[in-house]
């Protein structure tokens, strides 16, 4: 009888440590929306004339995702462009202008369970790679496309698909990993940590069976793997100061010993903004007008909450300077820009 209770409670234990789990992951990947600012109508107002986008879909696992392919007069290349989670394209509409601005042809899309595509959640930190798989799958089956050289680009959550997406099997020429981190389950056990504490550690053998069940096969596919089996030039841009991603920690840079492809390099950036993970795209121009911004929002949302009247919200847009606001990195940009002619010259 007492082995029977024991295994009762043993049972019992699992159980609840795999549905503590799994709503973990269901709290951390629903749905990935753009934010209600600094985004608003600035892309159809500011962009949709100079930078026409063609529409085109493709399934990722069973959900058809929406792409879009801006600059189709040039001819330089590809980039592939793999978004940030809880976002969009639309939310790098000034790389993508910038890319097109210098030659490139640019494919973005809006991941599993983001904005324009399908899905329920985004699934997971793995999904991003499967996600960039398809499309350059894709990719591959367009006359307009496949014979131009490919390139990869993408921040944080798409930092990790650039790099990930990698081990599989397609012609890509370079890739730039910004702000990408290197192991899912590492990443979400930091994600769990932040409210749970040390107790944390005893979830993941559970994390990694969910992984196990989400994503089958590729469960443990880390950034690494991609850079060591592909062996193509990667440049792993990232701030050393990055709150969200830790450079020394979950960060892929912090993994760089595991690292054996030999076409690596690593871009790290001391002054990559406020925050150092998306700031890392801001202009040192702009640099006031956001904190500006930002400082204003918090206000309101001191004031309402969540529930910031429209005409409040409104109001401050109104007063921002949304050129200023979004003006690109172009250092950074112009320095992965090189680096991606460099390999396509090789």
């Amino acid at each position: 009888m007492p082995f029977v209770i024991l295994f009762g409670v043993v049972l019992a234990l699992f159980a609840a440590a795999l549905i503590i789990t799994h709503r973990i992951m269901r709290a951390n990947f629903g749905r990935g929306e753009y934010q209600n600012y600094p985004v608003p109508d600035y892309f159809y107002n500011h962009y949709k004339d100079s930078y026409p986008r063609r529409n085109v879909s493709f399934y990722s696992g069973k959900n058809r995702l929406q792409g879009y392919i801006f600059g189709e007069e040039n001819t330089k290349g590809l980039v592939v462009f793999a978004h940030g989670i809880n976002s969009g394209h639309e939310s790098y509409m000034q790389e993508i202008a910038w890319l097109v601005d210098h030659g490139w042809r640019v494919f973005a899309h809006d991941a599993t369970g983001s904005c324009t595509s399908e899905g329920i959640g985004t699934t997971g930190l793995v999904q991003s790679a499967l996600d960039v798989h398809a499309a350059l799958t894709y990719i591959e089956s367009d006359e307009t496309l496949k014979d131009l050289p490919k390139c990869l680009m993408g921040h944080s959550w798409g930092g990790y698909a650039v790099a990930a997406g990698l081990y599989f099997d397609h012609d890509v020429k370079a890739s730039a990993s910004i702000a990408g981190y290197s192991d899912g389950i590492q990443m979400m056990m930091r994600f769990a940590g932040a409210t749970m504490g040390k107790t944390t550690a005893l979830l993941r053998p559970f994390a990694y069976l969910e992984h196990l069940f989400l994503f089958g096969k590729y469960a443990t596919l880390t950034a690494v793997d991609g850079i060591n089996r592909s062996n193509v030039p990667v440049m792993l841009v990232h701030g050393t100061g990055d709150e969200l991603v830790r450079y020394d920690i979950t960060g892929i840079v912090a993994h760089k010993n595991e690292i054996t492809n030999p076409n690596v390099v690593i871009y790290s950036m001391s002054n990559a903004g406020q925050d150092g993970h998306s700031s890392i795209f801001h202009n040192e121009k702009s640099v006031a007008e956001i904190a500006r911004l930002n400082t204003q929002m918090e206000q309101l949302k001191e004031k309402y909450g969540e529930d910031i009247p429209k005409e409040e919200r409104q109001r401050i847009l109104d007063a921002t300077d949304l050129d200023l606001y979004n003006l690109p990195n172009d250092k950074l940009l112009a320095d992965i820009n090189s680096f991606f002619e460099k390999a396509i010259a090789q």
